[in-house]
């Protein structure tokens, strides 16, 4: 098929209007030729009437006698003849000649030849009648000229109206031409275009543009045309796609849910059992699996224990409670590499001695639990039907298993972690008794078998003074073990130490009677829980050690908070040499505030002199603090100014 020939709408619109240009030009020429034409007659009739003035004068001067302006009167109208013989492009100045002027021209300039010769002769002034009678001939035929003249003008001035009316015409026609073909060639098309587009944007999408010309709009037709039927097909497929796109969405929003699920088990769960068995429950509902076992493997992946198990035969729990590695296609062939396994149980042989396929099952899809590259055990899914996961259900349950050994290793963290802070304590625990109870003790034991040998030897003065002290080293120990009750009882006040601190004077002096005061300073950052109790044990420790030893009577507690914490426990008692050794031996409680300091990254330091109290320090660095401050409350983040 041949192409069809592409003409643009600038060709049509100038194919239409050129004719009407060049017709108007012409006619605009023309007229512009029959003005100028006008022009030069109109300026002929002025030189010709000029001439008949000159033509009056001369015979003026003749009948009076006064001659002495007929020369350049005469030389005036030559020039006047010589002029509309060769006409002046100048004025412009033209004689529209034709047979009728030239004939009438001619006339005049016989005339003008017997009037020059009737100047030369010396009788002309004594015959009047015959001068005028010339003069009025002269005249006449200088008239019928210009009449001539006249009438040729009248011709071009007729030719010249109707070359305007033409013009006129040309315009006109040309105009309603113009807005025809406007509206054949733009107006119509853009009205079908528009039309086509209101039916799209009603949901019509058959619309088309019918007539497709070969212009621009043709071109435009052609596009508009191609976007309809692309968007029909598109509308077509659309409910498909809408609900393909759905289908996504929702195995999307599935997978979400399914994973807040797991991590809101994870983050509740406070035990390995109540992990498990939410776990199952979970991945069975997720999975849609007709069973579910997870098992947990020990560190040499030899042995795999069931924790948990969901929809299985009590018989087959209760069997595979414990399987080694080889037994089955559980716990076999797997290692930290291994990724999710899908085991076609109808396809390895004989089912009839596994119990997996006694109890009907026909998949089973083996997830391996790992953390990093240790294996912690696997994930059994049991289908009755054949499956095969697709890759995102793949990377769902592999997400959900390494949610699960995430949480496995945290309660494992957890666990040690408590372990070690019970350690901890136990050991301070023991620490403190040796050094407080324990020598106590150990003194009444010898103060009591000095009570026997004493009793032996029946000396009454010495048993009174054994007695006498083994009174005084029960007391001690009383005291010793209430203070460490006090010790073990003392709680944080979240995040404001002074109510705690107030709390401990207030113990301090039902106990030893003596007065204390304390003072804050400064407003800095909240201590953490964990440093406000290592505080509070030393503070209460440097009480101790002044109840014990310092002989005071009154103590102070003074706080400041910035620009770093700084607790000072000083009193007025009788103080002691520093530079002694032996002191270290037999104040206990001094060593043990700087082991309680070391362990928390701050630091105790002891001033006294002898007879003018003593001084214990304990500051806490701004870095220490800083890093370990506790959260705000909501309520202060809520009223916190912006």
């Amino acid at each position: 098929m041949t192409p069809r020939k592409q003409r643009s709408l600038a060709a049509k619109l100038a194919l239409v209007g050129t004719p009407f240009l060049l017709l108007a030009l012409l006619a605009t020429a023309a007229t512009l030729w029959v003005s100028w034409q006008l022009d030069g007659g109109a300026a002929a009739v002025n030189e010709a009437g000029r001439m008949r003035m000159q033509a009056y004068r001369m015979s003026l001067s003749l009948s009076t006698g006064q001659t002495g302006e007929l020369p350049q009167l005469a030389q005036e109208f030559e020039g006047s003849l010589s002029v509309l013989r060769h006409g002046d492009p100048e004025r412009p100045l033209f004689v529209p000649w034709d047979e009728t002027v030239q004939q009438y021209f001619g006339v005049i300039e016989q005339d003008w030849e017997g009037f020059r010769q009737l100047l030369g002769a010396p009788d002309i002034v004594g015959r009047p009648q015959l001068l005028r009678d010339l003069t009025i001939d002269f005249v006449t035929h200088i008239d019928a000229f210009v009449h001539a003249i006249e009438t040729h003008i009248s011709r071009w001035t007729a030719i010249l109206h109707l070359l305007q009316t033409t013009l006129m015409a040309l315009v006109i026609l040309g105009a309603v031409v113009m807005l025809y073909v406007g509206q054949l060639l733009v107006l119509e098309p853009v009205g079908l275009l528009k039309r086509a587009i209101e039916k799209i944007q009603g949901g019509d999408f058959d619309a088309r543009v019918d007539r497709v010309s070969s212009d621009e709009f043709g071109t435009l037709a052609e596009g508009f045309n191609d976007m309809a039927a692309h968007l029909q097909s598109m509308y077509r497929h659309l409910e498909a796609k809408v609900a393909e796109k759905t289908a996504e969405l929702e195995e999307k929003r599935e997978r979400l849910a399914s994973l807040y699920e797991v991590t809101a088990l994870v983050a509740h769960a406070t035990s390995l059992d109540e992990l498990a068995q939410g776990f199952v429950r979970a991945i069975q509902r997720i999975a849609h699996a007709d069973g579910v076992a997870l098992r947990w493997s020990d560190q040499s992946n030899q042995r795999y224990l069931m924790l948990a198990a969901q929809g299985l035969p009590a018989e087959m729990v209760e069997a595979e409670h414990c399987i080694h590695k080889g037994d089955c296609h559980c716990g076999a062939g797997i290692t930290a590499e291994t990724g999710l396994r899908v085991i076609p149980i109808h396809a390895l042989g004989d089912t009839r001695d596994r119990l997996c396929g006694q109890a009907g099952y026909e998949s089973l899809v083996n997830i391996p639990v790992r953390l990093h590259e240790r294996l912690m055990g696997e994930v059994d899914l049991f289908f009755h039907a054949r499956t095969e996961p697709s890759e995102a259900e793949r990377s769902l349950l592999e997400a959900l298993a390494s949610h699960l050994a995430g949480a496995m290793e945290n309660l494992r963290l957890n666990a040690l972690e408590k372990e070690a802070a019970v350690s901890q304590e136990r050991h301070l625990l023991a620490r403190e008794l040796h050094d407080s109870i324990a020598q106590s003790l150990a003194f009444l034991k010898i103060q009591v078998q000095l009570m026997r040998d004493a009793l032996a030897s029946g000396e009454a003065k010495q048993i009174a003074q054994v007695l006498e002290e083994i009174d005084a080293g029960v007391r001690e120990s009383y005291g010793d073990v209430r203070e460490l009750l006090m010790h073990f009882r003392t709680r944080t006040n979240t995040e404001d130490i002074e109510t705690a601190l107030t709390t401990t004077l207030n113990k301090f002096e039902l106990q030893s009677g003596l007065k204390a005061h304390l003072q804050m300073q400064g407003q800095g950052l909240p201590l953490a829980p964990d440093l406000q109790i290592q505080v509070l044990h030393i503070v209460q420790e440097a009480l101790s050690n002044v109840r014990k030893h310092a002989r005071a009577s009154q103590v102070w507690l003074d706080v400041q908070q910035q620009p770093e914490w700084r607790f000072e426990v000083r009193d007025d008692g009788s103080g002691f040499d520093t530079r002694d050794d032996s002191i270290d031996d037999s104040h206990v409680g001094l060593r043990i505030m700087r082991e309680r300091a070391e362990r928390i990254g701050a630091r105790v330091e002891v001033i006294s002199t002898p007879g003018r109290g003593t001084s214990a320090v304990l500051t806490l660095p701004a870095q220490l603090v800083a890093a370990r401050a506790p959260a705000p409350a909501p309520s202060v983040l809520e009223h916190a100014p912006n």
